[in-house]
């Protein structure tokens, strides 16, 4: 259960141009609908295949697969374009996320003013997907490594870590290790939009996808329609300090959930939010000791912090505290299908867009600061991982959010997520500069649109998707009572 934590967790601006002899306004492709994968399969979701280049500074050779769907609009009349989604990640496939969006409730407005289209980004799924040959001992692991209580536990980590780089760097989809980006995935994004025959996208983009969404409207500033970002990291996207916030987050958010459990005396977590607080750390302290049903710390904290995106899941976290508590059987976590090709696209990511450090001593530096200022999570959001060992080839650059283009970004940010903090929006608000506005919610969780059940938040996405019209100014949205 320790992959719980690890499901749960995700220079000068380049421009596509940066590249010589690159055109990616060129229509690659006619893009011809057809039925969707039996394990996809959404009434009205029609799939179809795009081959773009492997290497963007080379158009004409190698090339990959990218798979991408459509939920079309059932009233053409209304239609006014398409609508890219991204449900977050890195590693995190698309292709159903159309139809997910509208079992979910995406306003009836919103689908009938666009096709929405899914796709699993490259290295994903369907998309010429990528791997580490990760064995099953380490997809149980999972991506994170065990929480460090001291500077031993780093060095002893430090091999797990370099094996599975070394493993991603000699695997079958080696080759891949330096073009599986979020530059190059913000460029297939806009193949998808020249072989739909599209002048501009507007785009919805979740977690992760708020750092793709953001990359596209720097690299494409003119081709960018209306540009939504949900859950928002900082604007250098995935790198360490962004795994490093999830310790925050999780620190911002856990005061909701101490004060339901407390709340809840059925459970036997504690009756004020005090005593709730201080399970978590008995709790956490037992199972390093003594894990109960294979379930040690390390997958303690991740199943609680997994558990604290959505206000609808702590019932089910406080049961698993109780049954940990008194040695009670613990329900099965939840499975994921293709966990390891999961697990290796977010590695080529996460590891290929930046640089993290380098040495072992630096790692240990930071577990010491996080696991005294986050003690809940940070001695395993700072710890050693792959992106540590990762080869030194890089292509370009990482690109770097700016204010220059329309003002056609709005992000929309939940003020206790776990794992997009606040914190982090606000960097990225403050790169945009006159591009962006935010509208922020008084509520937790990970998800704001149109997950979520803050209507003020909700009405300023559906008004800006349908309309074009944002916030005069950053809005921030009280607390409802149903959240």
């Amino acid at each position: 259960m320790r992959r719980a934590l690890s499901l749960a967790l995700a220079a000068a601006a380049v421009t596509a141009t940066a590249f010589p002899g690159v055109s990616v306004a060129a229509t690659p492709d006619t893009v011809r609908w057809g039925p969707c994968p039996k394990d996809v399969a959404a009434p009205r979701l029609q799939c179809s295949t795009l081959e773009v280049p492997l290497d963007y500074r080379d158009p004409d050779g190698r090339r990959i697969e990218i798979a991408i769907s459509r939920l079309a609009t059932e009233k053409p009349s209304q239609r006014r374009g398409v609508l890219l989604t991204n449900p977050g990640g890195p590693g995190g496939a698309g292709l159903d996320y159309p139809a997910l969006l509208a079992a979910s409730g995406l306003p009836r407005k919103v689908l009938d003013s666009y096709d929405v289209i899914g796709f699993d980004p490259r290295g994903v799924g369907r998309s010429t997907p990528v791997t580490c040959d990760l064995t099953p001992e380490q997809q149980a692991r999972g991506n994170f490594p065990p929480y460090a209580h001291t500077a031993a536990d780093v060095v002893r980590e430090a091999p797990n870590a370099r094996a599975t780089a070394r493993q991603c760097a000699t695997s079958r989809t080696a080759w891949m290790l330096p073009h599986t980006t979020t530059a190059n995935t913000a460029r297939d994004m806009d193949r998808i939009r020249a072989a739909l025959g599209e002048p501009k996208l507007s785009y919805l983009g979740a977690s992760y996808g708020t750092s793709l969404g953001a990359v596209y409207a720097t690299m494409f500033p003119e081709r960018g329609d209306r540009v939504v970002l949900d859950s928002n990291l900082g604007p250098g996207g995935y790198d360490v300090t962004a795994m490093r916030s999830f310790a925050r987050g999780l620190e911002d958010r856990f005061p909701d959930f101490a004060k339901f459990a407390a709340a809840h005396p059925e459970y036997g977590l504690g009756t004020t939010p005090e005593q709730v607080t201080a399970k978590f750390f008995d709790l956490a302290e037992r199972l390093d000791s003594k894990p109960v049903q294979g379930i040690d710390g390390t997958a303690f904290r991740g199943f609680t912090f997994e558990r604290l995106y959505a206000d609808a899941l702590m019932p089910r976290l406080a049961e698993f505290w109780q049954a940990l508590d008194t040695d009670q059987p613990v329900p099965p976590g939840p499975a994921w299908p293709n966990l390891e090709n999961l697990m290796s696209a977010r590695f080529y990511v996460i590891c290929g867009d930046t640089r993290w450090p380098e040495t072992v001593r630096e790692y240990q530096l930071n577990v010491a600061a996080d696991r005294l200022t986050y003690p809940m999570l940070g001695g395993i959001t700072a710890g050693i991982g792959p992106c540590a060992f990762w080869p030194d080839e890089r292509v370009e650059p990482p690109v770097r959010i700016g204010d220059r283009g329309p003002s056609n970004v709005l992000m929309v940010q939940n003020e206790r997520d776990p794992a997009t903090p606040l914190a982090g929006a606000r960097k990225l608000r403050e790169a945009f500069g006159k591009r962006a506005t935010m509208v922020t919610a008084d509520q937790g969780g990970h998800g704001v649109y149109p997950f979520g059940p803050n209507t003020c938040a909700n009405d300023a996405v559906t008004a800006f998707l349908t309309t074009g019209q944002r916030p005069a100014r950053d809005l921030a949205c009280a607390a409802e009572p149903s959240s």
